[in-house]
């Protein structure tokens, strides 16, 4: 028989997540995969921040491979009908952030990902999905 303060423990730090939340965020991973974005990882940080329910990491080679991915995911996501909050970095183009709301996107060059750390950062977070 299962401890009732436990099941109560584990039904607290559940957070629910709406599906379109995690549907976004999946096409985000999808559409960075399409144009060849390097080690994508999806995070759900629901239980962790109010900020965002997934973060989306990923890389490209070259800051023109940056841009190129970041204006990938907001035009695939446009056409879609799904406009970014906020984006920042475009100019410097090592790392842009993309706010979807419920989803954060974060395009680094790879000395600016291994230099900020998110993954470590955010290490307590789910990975839900990691294609390298």
């Amino acid at each position: 028989m299962a401890d009732p303060a436990a099941e109560e423990k584990v039904l607290q730090d559940r957070v629910e997540i709406p599906a379109d939340a995690a549907d976004l965020a999946h096409r985000i991973v999808e559409i960075a995969s399409d144009k060849k974005g390097n080690d994508i990882v999806m995070l759900r940080t629901a239980e962790l921040t109010s900020m965002a329910d997934f973060f989306v990491i990923c890389s490209g080679r070259s800051d023109r491979q940056v841009n190129a991915l970041a204006s990938a995911i907001v035009g695939e996501l446009r056409d879609d009908g799904i406009r970014p909050l906020g984006l920042e970095g475009r100019q410097s183009a090592r790392w842009v952030l993309l706010d979807y709301g419920s989803v954060i996107v974060h395009v680094f060059a790879p000395e600016e990902r291994e230099y900020y750390g998110l993954e470590r950062l955010w290490s307590k977070a789910a990975r839900v999905v990691r294609i390298v």
